[in-house]
This record gives C-alpha cells, structure tokens and sequence, in this order.
C-alpha cells in the first residue's frame, strides 16, 4: 500500500511567507521544498498553517498537488510564535471540520514545530491518524543557549516529552539533534529517524561572481563576505562584525552584506536588532565595511550567493541550518559555527571552516586564511558544490521521508475508519494542560 494523502502541519511558518522575519526561516522552506518534492514523487500534500492575513485565502491551490490551508486560529494577523499556543485548540477544530467538510483522512500527518505536534496528537487521538514530527528546534536546548531571553510559555517543555512519547516517529535533522532529543528528553532511539534538509538545484546553482555582482549593483574589486537569515540575535550577527576588526588591517575592501529583517529596507524601527548590530559596528569601528540590506524574495538569494566570496553563519545553536546549503550549492564556501546541523553540513576545511559560535577571533583567522588563499579558496568553492548535491538535495530529502512514510502503510489498513465528528470533539485544552493531560499520560506511557 502506498500512502496517497498527506497533511503538513506548520502553525507559524508558511510555505508561501516572505522569508528574512523573525519568524520566517527554515522552517518555512523545508514546508516549502519537501511539500513540493513528495508531490513529484505522487503525493497530494495539503499545508494547515494558521491564517494571519484577513486577504489571504482560507485554501490556496499553489502548486499540482499541493494546497496551502490557512487555518483560523486567533486574530488575523501576525502574532509571535511565543504567544501562539493559547490559539492551538481552535486551530485542532477548524483543521478538523475542514477535514470533516472536505470529506478527507489523511494517510499520514507530518507536523513541524512543538505546537504542530500538539495539534497532531489531538487529532490522532480522535481518528488514529499516525503522525510524524520534525521539530525543528527543541524548547530545553534553546532554553540553554538563551536563558532569560527564551519567551516560550513553559508548557513547551511537557508537550514536547510528550510528543516525544506519543509521534509514530521522531525525524531529526543531524546526529546533534537526535542526541538532543535522547539526552534532553529520553526519546527511544529506535523512534527516531535522521533526515537532513535540502536545497533546490534548480533554485541555488553556480554563477558567475561578477555576473551576480553587476547584477546586485556591487563593487567587482571588494572581498564580500555574506550573512543571510533571520535578524535575532541567537544567529550570531553580532560575532561576524566583531571578527571584522580583528583582520589583518593590509586586507582591504573587506564588505559584509548583512541580509535579512522584518522588511525590504533596513529599518531600525521594525527590526531592532538591526539598530543594535548598528551600534555593535559602530563600536568596533568596521561600520563603514557593513551593509545591511533587509530582507530579500528568494528570487534573488542565488544572486547574494554567488556574489560573495565566503558566506558565514555563526548562530549559537541550530537544529540544521539551510542557508549553508544554499551557499554551497551556489559554489560559495561556508565558515560556521560548530554546532548542530551546520557541523554536519560543512565539511571542515574542505568546503568551508567550522569555527567556535560566539569567537571573533576564530572566526577572524579562517576569514584571513580563505581570502588571502586563492588556491584554497577555488578548491573549497568546488568542494562545496559536490558535496550538497551528493548529499544534501531536497529530492533526496524526499526519497528519504517517503521510505519512512510508507512504514505507515500496513498500520493505515489496519486503523483505517470514519473521522470523529464535531461536536462530540473533546480537546485537550492547553488551559489545563499540566493538570488533566501530560502528566498523566506520561505517568501511564
């Protein structure tokens, strides 16, 4: 039996969402790109994401095979991903009676994020639907990297053990994350299932520098060095701008392109964290080597790629890291941070350096020894363009996801039956979730 029918849940992150915001990210284009990859492969993909825009439609048909469902949950209109679990219990209903109108079950639920799972779990609960879970970021190890800055509510912590308890199957995204989720959360080994994320060739490919650079409006005759992604400060902006000061000061026309932000110009008012990375280069004295762009369609990303000499990403944690594969497939080597995805991503010293997170002057050091090796240099950008389209394509990605999907087929045959209708729907309600539901049912699991 092959599984047909597959429901993608992403309560914050769109696959049609403007990426460089705060809350657009990977996330975002690993929706995006494995939807689109499975229905290639002959899947009908629909997308439940919550509806934050009165003038979007509540079902969008974006792609053959594929359908964006922006759900009601909460106020129309963009609302921080900290403060969205109050509104998952309405988003649970409206996803099931817009099954219940439409007349669907799904073979499979593939949710992302902690507040995704919840809502899988549920619906599991009323209909034996099976559901995987990507997580994409885990509550306790951002909890560690960002202590009092963390604004998640603390029921994150008990929802993901369950989750971790309750999914079919646990996908992680690299070796660091599966570790993550035995070590921080006793998660059994044998449910869980290691599948990178991807870049699209067709999307992220070799150009010419100097085609990109004339294109963009850039200087021929700079090192460019980029940093792309979300404007918050676990990314790491901050220690790319600090290593600037730190080269050696005979390596001139050093430019940092900054890009991203909650819009396309780089405004301080609606992106603080542009005005604090401001002040940061100010206080280095490297401000007038620093360009902030804003944020930009994916459209012309390639165009940023292949434009740099080096792209650099120093986050303190991530879970994967999708940009790096980007970079490299656009034939640009990658210095990042030592963690995570990014570890596993970025062969060091032959596609790119791995680097302490938070170490300008590390970081500095493998700035020099790139720009000032072009031999090495050359041989890196090579490297990096074989490597992520060896291992690392989102048709890969795919194939991978529907070996594990179709573990589910036999257990579909033998659950298949009728959706519990609504009324008679009882939600676990987040309201009462310590008391009634999570900690009993880890008690008895």
């Amino acid at each position: 039996m092959h599984l047909k029918r597959i429901a993608f849940i992403s309560e914050h992150a769109s696959p049609l969402a403007t990426l460089g915001g705060v809350d657009n990210g990977g996330q975002n284009v690993y929706v995006a790109e494995l939807s689109k990859a499975l229905a290639l492969k002959g899947y009908s993909v629909d997308v439940f994401t919550r509806k934050d825009n009165p003038e979007i439609d509540d079902v969008v048909n974006w792609l053959p095979n594929v359908r964006v469902i922006n759900v009601k949950a909460g106020p129309e209109q963009f609302v921080e991903k900290e403060k969205l679990l109050c509104y998952m219990d309405e988003f649970t209903r409206n996803m099931l009676c817009f099954m219940k109108e439409e007349g669907l079950r799904y073979d499979l639920m593939h949710a992302n994020f902690f507040m995704s799972g919840l809502v899988a779990s549920n619906i599991k609960t009323q209909t034996n639907i099976p559901y995987v879970i990507t997580f994409h970021a885990l509550g306790l190890v951002r909890l560690a990297h960002q202590k009092e800055m963390d604004k998640f509510p603390v029921e994150r912590f008990d929802i993901e053990r369950m989750i971790v308890k309750d999914a079919d199957v646990v996908i992680a995204e690299c070796p660091q994350d599966r570790d993550d989720l035995i070590n921080y959360y006793n998660a059994d080994r044998l449910k869980i299932t290691i599948v990178p994320c991807g870049f699209n060739p067709n999307e992220f490919y070799r150009i010419d520098k100097k085609i990109a650079r004339a294109k963009l409006g850039l200087k021929q005759d700079e090192i460019i060095l980029l940093q792309l992604g979300r404007m918050v400060p676990r990314k790491g902006v901050e220690t790319v701008i600090r290593s600037l000061s730190k080269i050696n000061a005979s390596i001139k026309n050093i430019r940092l392109l900054v890009v991203g932000g909650e819009s396309d110009e780089p405004d301080e008012a609606i992106t603080p964290e542009i005005g604090r990375l401001k002040k940061i280069a100010e206080e280095e004295n490297v401000a007038h080597c620093v360009t902030f762009t804003g944020r930009r369609n994916r459209n012309v990303l390639r165009y940023f790629y292949a434009a740099a000499d080096v792209f650099i990403t120093t986050p303190w944690y991530e879970p994967f890291g999708i940009t790096p594969l980007e970079a490299m497939a656009c034939g640009t080597p990658v210095i990042g941070s030592n963690v995570g995805g990014i570890k596993y991503s970025v062969k060091d010293g032959e596609s790119g350096f791995l680097v302490p997170p938070k170490d300008s002057n590390a970081l500095a050091e493998k700035i020099e020894t790139l720009v000032t090796n072009d031999v090495l240099l050359t041989a890196m950008k090579r490297n990096a363009v074989k490597r992520v389209n060896k291992y690392f394509t989102w048709s890969s990605v795919a194939e991978a996801v529907h070996n594990l999907y179709e573990q589910f087929a036999s257990k579909q045959t033998k659950h298949a039956g009728k959706l519990i209708l609504l009324p008679e729907l009882n939600l676990r309600g987040v309201e009462n979730i310590l008391q009634e539901t999570f900690l009993p049912r880890l008690k008895t699991q």
